[in-house]
């Protein structure tokens, strides 16, 4: 906290004590387990797929409002379509830059190299701490990727023609669905049965802007199922009350995704690889709209009224404090659960020769989720959970394949949050940690590709070997590999920023300012009502002391003189 801060924290606190004062799959279906194409035909039979949910309406995109065009009067798109390639091919002959847009984008690439830190990041080259690896597992990895035609094991080619898939993002009747473009193991067969055949016509004749439900089918599944991945993003904000969060409440503001972070040329302002933790430029000029999905973008960098001690207080602290911080004051809280604990180690066990799951844990909605599936392991699950504060400077460092690991280490950070109290351009910020044990390359002390999807003998999620799996994922990945396999703890770090609270329930003074504080664990900082700070405080008390002592001493002799006067009368 800057000294200017401190100060008019301190002056602030004085005034108030004086009285002036963050189970179903991508397309509503149950998560399915795999335990031999029989087992899981039967459990596709005892949960059939939900139908899907009709697009909310009125949503308010960005800066585009309103319609230019009726696409049932475009010939081009009557179809008939046979695939999603044909209708992109449609889509771009009028759109004519918006293929080389796309595919400029880290939506489309999946690799950005980071110029603050140099790291080349992005999906096709970290190791994360949910399904490990997207790559040589691009079959299911690509039902989220918004191109066509991505294979395991091939290099894709980024220029093929009407490679993007624009109904993904665009399709407004929620008849469409994206399906993996390779085959998976026997296990995996009864995955996407039973979804309703789609009318390519009908689909790309009723196209718009992207609604929170386009982003979600993607964005609200990240890790592998409803909720598990970020904790503030699930489907509860497809339809979400003020509650919940107040920009995207159908009762409230209604915002779709594309109101925040805003888009230029299909380039997506806020990606968590180019965040920016404190936004010092604040709105835009008159009539402009910045391409920033940042609070003060919008806010302001001084948002709370004024004239009011209080608003300038909580300003003071915005120096510091991330937005989010107070204003999301618990993440999953809409009824979907986000896992917090995974454990490889776990995975492939058999029940009567064939794998199995187990649902012991029911969210708020009522749905039950996976606590153990034998093709990914152990799971723990939470629903309104306090975030872990950390400083961040919006730059966070990623153990990659390549780098050796220290594993003596308690718990291996998969991502770094970077940034410390004399960073001035960090803030406190509210994250989301992932606690999983992976596996690791023991010998060589390295993170490791495992080849989970296909449908060869290599395929974890087929064989339930994870040697074999693990020996595969390297050898294509063409990386040294011991052999020797071990469990490794790791964290990863999610910012919390969606689910804000309205206002009046967002944290209040004593959350912070208490023995209990909130903000306990973030060194670096100074909090009355918190912090100790032994010299200043035995200076403050004895001050106090001789104040109160003066006090007494004056009122005792003026009230002795006054007797003595009236004696002598």
């Amino acid at each position: 906290m800057t000294p200017r801060a401190m100060v008019l924290t301190c002056v602030g606190l004085f005034f108030l004590l004086a009285g002036y004062g963050m189970a179903g799959d991508r397309f509503g279906t149950p998560e399915l387990p795999v335990s031999g194409a029989g087992e899981a035909k039967k459990y596709q039979e005892a949960h059939p797929p939900k139908p899907p949910e009709p697009p909310v309406t009125g949503q308010q995109s960005g800066p585009m409002f309103g319609k230019t065009a009726d696409h049932t009067k475009f010939e081009a798109l009557k179809g008939p379509f046979a695939n999603n390639f044909e209708v992109s091919a449609a889509c771009v002959g009028c759109h004519t830059e918006a293929e080389a847009q796309i595919k400029k984008t880290i939506h489309w690439t999946w690799d950005y190299i980071s110029p603050r830190t140099g790291q080349r990041v992005g999906k096709e080259n970290v190791i994360n701490n949910f399904c490990t690896n997207a790559k040589n597992n691009e079959g299911m990895c690509a039902s989220c990727h918004i191109g066509n035609g991505v294979r395991e094991g091939e290099e894709y080619t980024f220029q093929k023609e009407s490679s993007v898939d624009c109904l993904v993002c665009h399709d407004r009747t929620a008849g469409y669905y994206r399906t993996p473009p390779t085959k998976g193991n026997a296990v995996c067969a009864t995955m996407f049965e039973g979804l309703p055949p789609i009318d390519y016509p009908h689909v790309a004749q009723n196209v718009g802007l992207p609604g929170r439900e386009n982003c979600g089918s993607c964005h609200f599944f990240g890790g592998g199922g409803d909720g598990v991945k970020h904790g503030d993003l699930d489907t509860s904000l497809k339809n979400p009350p003020k509650e919940l969060d107040v920009h995207m409440a159908t009762d409230g503001a209604n915002f779709a995704c594309t109101r925040c972070h805003v888009t230029k040329h299909h380039a997506i302002a806020g990606s968590h690889y180019e965040m920016v933790a404190h936004d010092e430029h604040g709105v835009g000029g008159p009539g402009e709209l910045r391409q920033a999905a940042t609070c003060e973008s919008c806010h302001g960098t001084e948002p709370h009224p004024k004239p009011s001690l209080i608003g300038y207080q909580l300003d003071a602290h915005a120096a510091r404090i991330a937005c989010q911080t107070c204003h999301i004051p618990e993440f999953a809280r809409g009824g979907v659960a986000t896992m917090t604990d995974w454990d490889w180690e776990t995975a492939g066990k058999l029940l009567d020769g064939a794998g199995y799951y187990e649902e012991e844990y029911t969210q708020g909605n009522g749905e039950h989720r996976h606590t153990y599936w034998s093709i990914k392991g152990s799971f723990v699950w939470g629903e309104n959970l306090t975030p872990t504060y950390k400083w961040f400077n919006g730059d966070m460092r990623y153990t990659m394949p390549t780098e050796q690991i220290d594993d003596s280490q308690p718990v291996v950070p998969i991502n770094d949050v970077l940034g410390d109290a004399s960073d001035p351009g960090s803030r406190i910020w509210p994250f989301k940690e992932m606690h999983t044990r992976i596996p690791y390359d023991a010998g060589n002390k390295t993170l490791v590709y495992n080849h989970l999807w296909g449908d060869d003998d290599a395929a974890f999620w087929g064989n339930f070997d994870i040697a074999k799996s693990i020996e595969a994922g390297m050898e294509i990945e063409q990386r040294p590999f011991s052999g020797e396999i071990g469990f490794l703890p790791t964290v990863s770090n999610w910012p919390i920023t969606h689910m804000v609270a309205p206002k009046d329930a967002a944290l209040d003074c004593s959350a912070c300012h208490a023995r209990d504080s909130r903000l306990a664990k973030v060194a670096g900082v100074y909090m009355p009502g918190f912090s100790r700070f032994g010299w200043l405080e035995t200076l403050g008390l004895a001050g106090l002391g001789l104040t109160l002592l003066g006090v007494v001493l004056h009122g005792g002799l003026r009230i002795a003189l006054r007797s003595n006067g009236k004696g002598e009368e």
